[in-house]
């Protein structure tokens, strides 16, 4: 399903990727392809499966390359690289990933932590990037990370964010993702971001990244749903954070933010039960309680 044009509401399948990173427990490549294709096979068809940065840095992420190489491929999945500069987008179109996730940060001091450059610097490499990625045929989102709030500087002003996409629609991504990194945003930070996203990139897709930290994260994901078509960021089993996040919790776990997809009128394709039991084995392999509620309560017989 290379550079498709997706249409609709759907589920963008984290948990590889963001579920994994800030993890005590760091995975073989064999256990990561395996959660992939158990995605993939519970109905999963745009999943994050990898993140070309350091291992250094985040040694949960090694063996990039051999994950990709290891996945089952198939014309109905496409599988997204995460990459944080040009080394980065070097490794991901070698690797043979689908779509590339950029990230840009919208306060110098976290972006200074997880990217090592300032914002400025940031929108540099976004714009080099965008450009290579452009040549080279691929479907690219950009990620502004902290959007809704830095754990270091505070609150973030929706007119920063919406200056930030401003300047990087300029570079024509196919996709603008917003990120609630850390767990703070409410619905009317999305209902503004979304309002200004709509006005200065109208023609991108939107694609939204919340996290429960302050169990806003299913009531923020909701209300983009309602503001129109769009995909939705979720983790099996509600695993995740940011190593350079102190205190941030996990994702919004793809079980339950299928579970109030489906009960709204949005055919995921996505098999409920199948979810579930991939996050109780996600949770297993890790060694540590799964977040996320479905699991335990079970579908609604109703």
């Amino acid at each position: 399903m290379t550079n498709t044009t997706y249409a609709g509401t759907h589920v963008v399948e984290v948990g590889p990727r963001d579920g994994l990173q800030n993890e005590r427990t760091a995975l073989s490549v064999e256990t990561k392809v395996d959660f992939i294709t158990r995605a993939v096979d519970a109905g999963m068809r745009r999943i994050e499966a990898v993140s070309f940065v350091n291992p250094k840095r985040v040694p949960q992420m090694a063996g990039a390359e051999e994950v990709m190489a290891a996945l089952p491929r198939r014309d109905d999945v496409d599988y997204i690289g995460l990459v944080l500069n040009e080394r980065g987008l070097e490794r991901a179109l070698a690797a043979g990933v689908d779509e590339v996730n950029v990230v840009v940060v919208c306060s110098d001091e976290f972006s200074q932590r997880n990217q090592g450059c300032d914002v400025e610097e940031g929108l540099a490499r976004w714009k080099r990037i965008a450009a290579e990625s452009r040549a080279a045929g691929m479907f690219t989102t950009v990620t502004f990370a902290v959007s809704f709030g830095c754990p270091f500087s505070g609150e973030m002003p929706a007119e920063r964010v919406i200056d930030l996409m401003a300047r990087v629609a300029e570079s024509g991504p196919d996709e603008i993702a917003i990120a609630d990194t850390i767990g703070v945003g409410v619905p009317a930070q999305v209902r503004a971001l979304h309002a200004g996203a709509r006005r200065v990139a109208p023609d991108v897709a939107l694609r939204w990244h919340f996290h429960n930290t302050r169990n806003t994260g299913y009531a923020n994901a909701l209300t983009a749903f309602d503001l129109g078509d769009c995909a939705l960021d979720a983790s099996i089993g509600g695993f995740g954070g940011c190593p350079f996040a102190p205190n941030a919790t996990g994702n919004i776990a793809t079980e339950d933010l299928n579970y109030a997809l489906q009960r709204s009128g949005v055919d995921t394709g996505i098999d409920g039960g199948a979810i579930a039991d991939a996050a109780t084995w996600i949770g297993a392999q890790l060694d540590s309680p799964v977040p996320a509620l479905f699991g335990r309560a079970g579908p609604f017989p109703g």
